[in-house]
């Protein structure tokens, strides 16, 4: 079987699909991308440059459009032009909606399957906008979220079928959409991920590694931002060093912004919250890591007596499953998307996303008396292996999935490798 994946960020969501298909050895995998930086053996990676950017002076209710259209022509143009000098064309596509990169692919190839990744849809309610008060909406967001969600809009006319990762994704998109959808998780590996009660990690500034033995609280995130709680954790750290005096806290995460409007500190949200909470935290006993290689992150992960995970209602982080496995105790926001992966009291704790006093509380109960509170991440990796684990549970829907829609070569079989 000959699959093309496109994703401007390669690998993305199809991390370990890819990895595991390489691994099987006997496919044609291709990989489209704007991404030249990123080598997978076993997979011939096409770059491509977007026909077409918006200018900075755009209209910007036309300009997610103008920047998809952009980006689907040049994909599309990329792949022709692969096709013409090697013969290849795919016996289905996966790849990501939200960018334009799949829109035009049925006018190259109308009789190829498309299988597409729909992650999000805005709405004014039930998410990121106007959910925080300290960020309210602009007089004009309707109007620009129903301008974004014209890409996918058109996606679900072009793909053959769709995939969405979680239910509160999905519940996101209208109803027109949910018949063309199904639901699974992209799947983490579980098998490669468990408590290790040896876990160890060197600080700089310290003399000696931590280790379960420590006080040890864990806050991860891609950047330090409001959308994933940044600015809540910062002010719950007072409450928690007062309670709990040999505690540590690591803060892991970039000091960009993914998601929102960034801040207006020339320190960025960092700087902005280091301002307020001033003096009333012992900045020696809270370690910002920044981002820290994959080896790292777990093992900080698996020797963490407290992971906090903070989200506005927003797509669920990997990282948040991946401590699952790892049975970790988790301390997580009380939202939508986080009451999906996690039950109060049976695979985690939650707390009202606003209220730091009341997650200052949490931690700190979780801290002193870690044994009353183990078996919860015993019983959250038990749900990650049911409903997130990639192996025995996500890879198999997504291969009946692209099995159905290709009838011109023989199935992908798990057993095949």
């Amino acid at each position: 079987m000959k699959l093309l994946f496109v994703h401007q960020n390669m690998p993305g969501q199809y991390r370990e699909l890819v990895k595991w298909l390489v691994a099987q050895g006997g496919y044609e995998l291709v990989f489209l991308s704007q991404r030249s930086d990123v080598k997978i053996a076993g997979v011939r990676t096409v770059v491509y440059a977007p026909f077409h950017t918006p200018a900075k002076e755009a209209f910007g209710l036309a300009r997610d459009w103008e920047a998809a259209a952009g980006a689907g022509f040049g994909a599309v143009q990329a792949m022709q032009k692969y096709e013409a000098e090697t013969g290849f064309r795919p016996d289905i596509i996966l790849g990501h909606t939200g960018w334009g990169e799949l829109s035009f692919f049925k006018d190259l190839w109308p009789d190829v399957p498309i299988l597409g990744f729909f992650e999000y849809y805005y709405n004014m309610q039930g998410g990121m906008v106007g959910f925080d008060s300290e960020q309210p909406a602009g007089a004009h967001a309707p109007y620009f979220n129903r301008a974004r969600n014209v890409v996918p809009c058109l996606n679900r006319e072009v793909v053959d079928l769709g995939h969405v990762p979680t239910y509160w994704q999905r519940d996101r998109f209208p109803a027109s959409f949910h018949d063309m959808m199904y639901v699974c998780h992209d799947g983490i590996r579980a098998d490669r991920l468990q408590a290790n009660p040896n876990a160890q990690i060197a600080l700089g500034r310290l003399g000696h590694p931590l280790s379960r033995g420590d006080e040890v609280v864990t806050y991860v995130a891609r950047n330090m931002e409001r959308a994933r709680g940044f600015h809540i954790m910062m002010r719950a750290l007072p409450a928690i060093q007062a309670a709990r005096p040999n505690a540590r806290i690591l803060m892991i995460g970039g000091n960009e912004v993914s998601y929102g409007r960034e801040s207006e500190h020339p320190g960025g949200l960092r700087g902005e919250m280091e301002a307020e909470v001033g003096d009333c935290v012992d900045w020696s006993r809270v370690h910002f890591l920044g981002r820290v290689p994959y080896a790292d992150l777990c093992r900080i992960i698996q020797l963490s007596r407290c992971h906090v995970y903070l989200t506005m209602p927003f797509v669920l982080s990997w990282s948040l499953l991946e401590a699952m496995a790892m049975e970790a105790t988790i301390v997580a926001a009380d939202v939508a998307p986080v009451r999906e992966a996690i039950t109060h009291g049976d695979t985690g704790l939650l707390v009202d996303f606003f209220d730091p006093e009341a997650l200052a509380a949490q931690v700190v109960e979780v801290l002193a008396r870690p044994a009353e509170h183990a078996e919860l991440g015993a019983r959250a990796r038990a749900r990650v292996m049911r409903d997130y684990d990639f192996l025995t549970c996500c890879l198999p829907e997504h291969l009946a999935r692209i099995n159905r829609l290709v009838s011109t070569t023989s199935p992908i079989r798990i057993d095949a490798g």
